[in-house]
């Protein structure tokens, strides 16, 4: 990951430059789960990136949040660092109008991540009409449990009484660490599934256990739906977290058994 300009100083040119853009395969990641070929969850990987601006065409700074949605079977993902600087190259480029900042966006991250994502940008005059939105279901952080792994450990995962169950569950003690810096990652996990019931205190101890896993947003879920998937065989399983921004950018993956969509959710931390 050398190349990479996460963890580097850089200098912020003026430029509007889509060759900043830098894609990480997701295959590595997914060989170390032993995932070839079919996989076994859809979704998407949603970015919210606050911290949107450029020019009109008579040199007037208008700005927007923009929302991506990227395909879970893309070939890539965007190194987040390369696309803050990306985004940072638009501040004094001129536009038209929104429509053609949305247009040059996604045709650069598509060329970026060799599939299509989906670009919305949320113009100031909305914004008052967006909420704070908690995960839904029942939380599990006051559950009394004692901790011994900070490294992930699937082995605790474990059902009860062979129930079957449909339910929702969250926790927002979910921290994980940047594989290139080391720097702490927090995000509320959520948990929606059909199938044997799980054990609510093995499931917070395992989700603490990635404390000090260093991997990229998008894998930590994927491996958490994997583990859950063979360990307590649901029916049905999605499994969504919603990190806190850093740089101004926040990364939302969501993977799920069927073609289920995200809840609209923006935690209070976001």
């Amino acid at each position: 990951m050398s190349e990479l300009p996460l963890g580097k100083s850089v200098d912020y040119d003026a430029a509007y430059d889509p060759k900043l853009l830098c894609a990480i395969p997701r295959q590595p990641g997914r060989d170390a789960l032993g995932l070839r070929g079919g996989m076994p969850f859809r979704g998407w990987d949603i970015w919210t990136a606050y911290e949107l601006s450029w020019l009109d065409l008579r040199g007037k700074p208008l700005v927007a949040c923009a929302e991506l949605r990227i395909p879970a079977d893309s070939p890539n993902i965007v190194e987040s660092k390369s696309l803050k600087l990306y985004l940072n190259s638009l501040n004094q480029h001129r536009f038209a109008d929104a429509d053609s900042v949305r247009e040059t966006i996604a045709r650069d991250l598509a060329a970026c991540l060799s599939i299509v994502p989906v670009v919305q940008l949320q113009l100031p005059s909305s914004w008052g009409q967006i909420q704070r939105v908690e995960s839904m279901g029942e939380c599990i952080d006051d559950l009394e449990v004692t901790i011994e792994h900070y490294h992930p450990a699937p082995d605790l995962l474990r059902t009860r009484n062979g129930e079957i169950v449909t339910e929702t569950l969250f926790s927002r003690l979910l921290r994980s660490r940047c594989p290139v810096t080391g720097q702490p990652d927090w995000a509320t996990l959520q948990i929606d599934y059909t199938g044997p019931a799980l054990d609510r205190a093995a499931l917070l101890a395992y989700i603490v256990s990635f404390r000090l896993h260093q991997d990229f947003h998008e894998h930590c879920v994927e491996r958490m739906f994997v583990d859950l998937q063979r360990v307590c065989a649901p029916q049905r399983l999605a499994v969504y977290a919603r990190y806190l921004r850093r740089g101004g950018l926040d990364i939302n993956p969501f993977r799920s058994s069927d073609d289920a969509m995200p809840p609209a959710l923006r935690c209070f931390r976001q």
